[in-house]
């Protein structure tokens, strides 16, 4: 019986120090966590703008980077990511898009060309699609598939397509065997497409 109440009191002893480490850990990280939260973001929009970078950037300089050359602008209710040159002209513009993916939330930045209906760039900060089919939309192959396409297909009506055998002005090739991840990938960019269209 003693036994058995020594076992019980060290087992919770043990959880009860174990839950205030983790706690101290998990309180102690958060700041750097957020930190490097923001600079994966920073160095996203970067990359969808084509903002020039080195790639041994720090996170600190990474945001010093993008706080010299993109400036934060709310097109009605859309925010967007202006990148400007030293004389103030507009080299490109970049949006947030978002939404649900096959398995967790997908997040990134859509950039467009002045003209407001050329695709400049695409990065994904945020997703969990499978590795090898739905997580090839990080790829570089794929994502540079988007450059240079229309937002708005040839019917006039604002939007993309992703699909197998991509042709057309707004049509991007699709990834083999990620079809529901492209199907949603296509959504939620067209969503974001859509805002834009309506407030430019």
């Amino acid at each position: 019986m003693k036994g058995n109440l020594y076992t019980l009191c060290y087992a919770a002893v043990l959880g009860s120090a174990c839950a205030i480490v983790l706690t101290f850990a998990a309180t102690f990280t958060a700041p750097y966590k957020q930190a490097n939260a923001e600079a994966e973001e920073a160095r996203n929009v970067l990359l969808a703008l084509k903002v020039p970078f080195p790639p041994e950037a720090s996170s600190r300089q990474i945001l010093e980077i993008r706080d010299q050359n993109v400036k934060e602008k709310k097109l009605g209710d859309v925010v967007t990511y202006v990148y400007s040159d030293a004389s103030g002209k507009t080299l490109a513009v970049a949006l947030r898009f978002s939404g649900p993916g096959l398995w967790a939330p997908i997040k990134g930045f859509l950039a467009l060309e002045p003209d407001m209906k050329t695709i400049r760039g695409l990065t994904f900060y945020e997703q969990e699609e499978t590795p090898g089919l739905g997580g090839e939309i990080t790829s570089d192959w794929f994502r540079s598939n988007f450059a240079g396409k229309s937002i708005i297909g040839p019917d006039g009506k604002p939007g993309i397509e992703i699909r197998t055998g991509a042709s057309g002005p707004n049509q991007i090739d699709a990834i083999s065997g990620a079809t529901m991840t492209c199907d949603k990938v296509e959504a939620m960019l067209n969503q974001a497409i859509r805002s834009i269209v309506q407030e430019n």
